[in-house]
């Protein structure tokens, strides 16, 4: 039995995004209005700009090449700042996964979801560096800064994303050990956590590299590691030895990103 196809000669386009002709031109033209406009308006000082060209000219030629004659004082600045991130990290998820709980919607009432989404909207509202401002001026230069302030920024990110996954939780399973007669805590420990489990891991690992980086970018105000060190070398004018952190910096991420990568395609 043979079968025929008719052609019609029209061949299928994917619709656009914005079906609306007009609408879809006028936003486009908006967007570029307003590039223009705030291009056209932003405060550019032309001439600091143009004087600054010899100056960074000076700044990458001694900094070429690296100098990595200070190796120990390079070596204590990057072990203070895994110190940092792993203390921070065991913190910050120490106190997200109450916080998560607190902040579903499908298992905390409605008093303490506002509270919890509350602490996470803070903990979420401030870049790490004027967090890290605020607590060297609390407690001083240092690491402990460095530890306050990667805990409030591993609460910001891991209870929230938790808290979505403990949303997201199939309810049959909640209601299968709540008809067996489970109290509370028996059915969170039953239901919800082993299906947020291998979230929560994902998000650990996660968040063990980000402080990571994180707590080079901090330690610059002040707040102890290996960014405490670059500050300092820019400050005496040793170039050189700034160019060797920041290579080591970007050695120790790239190193720490294929061990999380690793640990994941194993998890998983």
């Amino acid at each position: 039995m043979s079968s025929t196809v008719q052609k019609t000669g029209r061949t299928w386009k994917k619709p656009p995004f914005i079906a609306n002709p007009m609408l879809r031109w006028g936003l486009l033209i908006a967007v570029v209005a307003y590039v223009w406009w705030a291009i056209t308006t932003l405060p550019f000082d032309w001439e600091r700009i143009q004087d600054g060209v010899p100056r960074a000219i000076r700044i990458f030629k001694g900094a070429f090449p690296p100098s990595f004659i200070r190796g120990e004082l390079l070596f204590d600045g990057f072990m203070e700042s895994i110190k940092i991130a792993i203390v921070s990290t065991l913190l910050g998820l120490a106190l997200s996964v109450p916080i998560a709980f607190a902040s579903a919607s499908n298992i905390a009432p409605k008093w303490l979801y506002t509270i919890g989404r509350g602490v996470i909207i803070v903990a979420r509202s401030f870049h790490p560096v004027i967090v890290a401002i605020l607590f060297v001026k609390a407690v001083g230069f240092g690491p402990l800064a460095g530890i306050l302030t990667l805990t409030v920024y591993s609460i910001g990110f891991v209870a929230k994303m938790l808290a979505e996954r403990i949303e997201e939780t199939d309810w049959g399973q909640v209601e299968a050990i709540r008809a067996a007669g489970g109290a509370t805590f028996v059915t969170l420990l039953y239901a919800v956590i082993p299906q947020i489990m291998p979230r929560q891991i994902g998000l650990s690992i996660y968040q063990l590299d980000s402080n990571l980086r994180a707590s080079a970018i901090v330690g610059i105000v002040g707040a102890g590691g290996i960014g405490s060190t670059l500050l300092n070398a820019f400050g005496r004018y040793d170039y050189d030895f700034a160019l060797a952190i920041t290579l080591c910096i970007i050695g120790v991420i790239l190193v720490s990103e294929a061990i999380s990568g690793r640990i994941r395609r194993n998890l998983w």
